[in-house]
């Protein structure tokens, strides 16, 4: 798979086998994708990564907490959007949400069940692998891009691998459970999770395709020949 096939076939993975991954797989990724660039090589991603046991062990405590406030643990650590979004971006988070849940047959006045399907990012969607990227709570906006960066091309190595995955900003929510789980140092800000495993090719979920943009409407071109 060349990296036009991988950005090009690459989707967010919502429901997962519980096929395992092997440990020396996910490090393989993980150190493949520190040659992610970033500004005055400041290299500012740290990452957990959780299989097993300890991954059950959190999704147990995290459920807990989010049965007792499905909002998060009170120590969010920033808006994962803005309030007050403008448009496109309205519309567009709108009708991504609405056809995900079309794929699973969720009217939108069905709000319970919505809660459910939201609820289980805290499961990884099932996913065998869960990883937790940090970043320096010193390190501005522009070390936020070079960790998203980082992300991006720990996607691409999965999916090359034949492997899928999920960003997921929600974990931010519950960063202070997170925390003491892995025993961050409380100067690392959690940035996201992401689940990682195999896709399951039945769930309807996974054929969820969110729109794009048309070139058009978000790039210029100037000072090139027509052809």
């Amino acid at each position: 798979m060349n990296v036009s096939e991988a950005v090009a076939s690459r989707s967010s993975c919502r429901a997962f086998l519980d096929t395992p991954v092997p440990g020396a797989t996910v490090r393989e990724i993980l150190d493949a994708a520190r040659q992610a660039p970033s500004g005055g090589n400041l290299q500012p991603w740290w990452v957990y990564a959780l299989a097993g046991e300890p991954l059950a062990e959190l999704k147990t405590a995290v459920r807990a907490q989010v049965m007792a406030n499905p909002r998060g643990d009170g120590s969010h650590e920033y808006d994962i959007y803005p309030p007050g979004l403008g448009e496109p971006y309205r519309t567009r988070r709108f009708k991504a949400g609405e056809d995900l849940y079309a794929t699973l047959g969720i009217p939108r006045e069905d709000k319970i069940a919505r809660l459910l399907q939201l609820a289980r990012n805290y499961d990884f969607f099932g996913a065998p692998v869960g990883l937790f990227f940090y970043l320096d709570r010193s390190l501005g906006p522009p070390q936020w891009s070079d960790v998203g960066m980082y992300m991006q091309t720990v996607m691409l190595l999965a999916h090359e691998r034949g492997l899928h995955t999920c960003a997921q900003e929600i974990w931010s929510l519950v960063p202070g459970t997170v925390g003491k789980f892995l025993q961050v140092p409380p100067n690392l800000m959690l940035f996201s999770g992401m689940a990682l495993g195999h896709a399951d090719p039945s769930h309807p979920i996974n054929t969820l395709r969110t729109e794009r943009a048309a070139f058009e409407e978000f790039a210029s071109l100037r000072g090139f020949d027509a052809t």
